[in-house]
C-alpha cells in the first residue's frame, strides 16, 4: 500500500448500517458522521490531513402515480410554502434563530415542506430543515438563457449553468430533507419549441450528480408546455397557478401526477377589512391595502379554497407550495404600478413582522391535523348597527355564532356532490369556511 498524498487521491468506502432509524418529518433523526483523512509517515506514525463532520439521515422517497409522494413508504401530502431568502423586517442577512422562528410558525400552521424560491438556499436553511423535519424542494434558477431583466443570470447561463448546478447538488445532496430539485421557475424558454432540450440537459446533470431524486420546474405557460414537450420531459411537472388546467395536464402528460409548484397568490393586509365582501381579482382601493377577508387574488391566481378542493378531490395531486409563506419587499401586487411608496408584497400568509394574518388560520384549519383551530374574523370595532360579515376558520365541521349571547345560527361546511374542476368561479370556499354574511354589530 502506497502512502496517500492528501488532495491527490480518491478514496471510496462503504460503511454498512444495520436497521437504521429513519429520518421523517415526525421524527427527524440524524446521525453524526466524522470523516478523517490520515497520511502515513515513514516513522510508522500518522498525520491528520483533513477532517469533516456531517449530519446525515436515512429515509426513502417515492413518487407514485396512484399515491403521489411517499416518505418511508407513507403517503405525504405536500403542504408547502414558497419563500424568498430574506427575513422580513430583519433584512436579507441570514440569521439562524430568526429562520428557526419562521419554521416554527410554519410548523404550527401545518406546513411540512419548503420551496426555496428562486435561488440555491443557504446551507444553514438545509441544516435547519434536516433538524426540524421539513421537506425541501431546492430550486436553482429564475431564468435560463432568455433574460427577464437586463442584468440577470441569463448573462452567465451558457458558461456557468453546468458548473453551478453541479456545485449546488454536490453541496446539498446528503441532506435528507431534500426530496427534489427544481431547475427553474417560469423561465421564458417555456414558450420555445426547443425549450425541452434545456430541460433534458439540466435534468441529466441533476441525475448524474444525484440519481436518487427527481427533477421539476415551475411552469405557468400551460398552453405552451403541454404541447411543445417541455412539461413531458420533466420527472415531475410543476404547475404554477392555473389550477383549472390540472385535469387537462394530468390527462395529457405521461407522469401520472401534478405538483402545485406555486399556488394561490391570494393577497391580504393584516387587520384590514373592506366592504362589500366579494371575490375580486387585482382589486385596488384608496388605502392601497387588500382585504383580510381572503377573497382577493391576482389576475393570474385564485383563492386557497380552490387548491384545497383539488387536493381533496384528486389523489394524483401531490400537494402544493403556496406563494408565499411570508411577505417580502417587492412585488406589491396589486399596487405595483405607479403606487409608490407601496413596496411590500401582500401575498404572504404571515406579514413582514412575522405576525400571522387571518389567512394563516384558514390554512391551519385544513393542514394542521394534530391541533384544533378556531379563528373568528374580522375585528369587532365597528359602528353600532353596522352590518358586518363574520367568517370562522376552524378545523371543526360546524359552529354556532353568538353575539352578546344572541345566536346567529349554526353553519356547516359544505360537502361536495362531485369533484371540483379547479375553476376560480366555483364556490369552493363554502367547503372550508363558515360564513355569516350579515351580522349586525351592537
Amino acid at each position: 500500500k502506497q502512502p496517500l498524498t492528501c488532495g491527490q487521491n480518491k478514496i471510496s468506502m462503504t460503511i454498512p448500517v444495520d436497521n437504521p432509524r429513519k429520518w421523517d418529518i415526525t421524527d427527524p433523526y440524524l446521525y453524526d458522521l466524522q470523516v478523517c483523512l490520515w497520511r502515513e509517515q515513514e516513522t510508522n506514525s500518522r498525520e491528520l490531513c483533513q477532517q469533516e463532520h456531517f449530519r446525515i439521515g436515512f429515509r426513502t422517497i417515492q413518487f407514485d402515480p396512484d399515491r403521489g409522494f411517499l416518505l418511508n413508504g407513507r403517503k405525504i401530502r405536500l403542504n408547502g410554502t414558497c419563500d424568498h431568502h430574506d427575513l422580513g423586517a430583519l433584512g436579507a442577512a441570514f440569521h439562524k434563530e430568526a429562520m428557526r422562528r419562521k419554521f416554527n410558525l410554519m410548523r404550527s400552521m401545518g406546513v411540512n415542506a419548503l420551496r426555496t424560491s428562486h435561488n440555491m438556499p443557504a446551507v444553514e436553511v438545509m441544516e435547519l430543515a434536516d433538524e426540524m423535519g421539513f421537506l425541501v424542494l431546492s430550486e436553482a434558477f429564475d431564468m435560463w438563457e432568455m433574460a427577464k431583466n437586463p442584468y440577470d443570470y441569463a448573462r452567465f447561463f451558457k458558461d456557468w449553468m453546468e458548473k453551478d448546478v453541479r456545485s449546488w447538488i454536490r453541496r446539498d445532496r446528503n441532506h435528507p430533507c431534500i426530496i427534489m430539485w427544481s431547475i427553474g421557475n417560469e423561465v421564458p424558454s417555456q414558450r420555445s419549441p426547443e425549450g425541452w432540450k434545456t430541460v433534458e440537459f439540466l435534468q441529466d446533470i441533476c441525475h448524474r450528480e444525484d440519481p436518487t431524486r427527481p427533477v421539476t420546474c415551475g411552469m405557468e405557460q400551460t398552453s405552451h408546455v403541454l404541447q411543445n414537450g417541455f412539461a413531458a420531459a420533466l420527472d415531475i411537472p410543476g404547475i404554477n397557478y392555473h389550477p383549472w388546467d390540472y385535469i387537462k395536464a394530468h390527462d395529457v402528460l405521461p407522469q401520472g401526477f401534478i405538483l402545485g409548484s406555486e399556488t394561490a397568490s391570494t393577497v391580504s393586509s393584516r387587520g384590514v377589512y373592506h366592504f362589500p365582501v366579494e371575490k375580486v381579482l387585482s382589486h385596488c382601493t384608496s388605502d392601497r391595502q387588500s382585504s383580510s377577508y381572503d377573497f382577493d387574488a391576482c389576475s393570474w391566481s385564485n383563492l386557497p379554497d380552490v387548491d384545497f378542493a383539488l387536493a381533496d378531490d384528486y389523489p394524483w395531486t401531490m400537494g402544493q407550495f403556496v406563494w408565499t409563506g411570508f411577505d417580502y419587499i417587492g412585488e406589491p401586487s396589486p399596487y405595483d404600478t405607479n403606487c409608490w411608496p407601496s413596496h411590500s408584497s401582500v401575498f404572504g400568509i404571515i406579514d413582514l413582522a412575522f405576525i400571522p394574518k387571518d389567512r394563516y388560520y384558514l390554512y391551519r384549519s385544513v393542514w394542521n391535523r394534530t391541533e384544533p383551530t378556531l379563528h373568528v374574523l374580522p375585528h369587532w370595532n365597528w359602528t353600532e348597527g353596522q352590518h358586518v360579515p363574520v367568517f370562522v376558520y376552524t378545523s371543526y365541521p360546524e359552529a354556532e355564532l353568538f353575539v352578546n349571547g344572541v345566536s346567529h345560527g349554526r353553519r356547516k361546511k359544505a360537502v361536495p356532490t362531485a369533484p371540483t374542476g379547479g375553476l376560480r368561479e366555483e364556490p369552493t370556499e363554502e367547503r372550508y369556511r363558515l360564513m355569516w354574511k350579515d351580522v349586525v354589530f351592537f
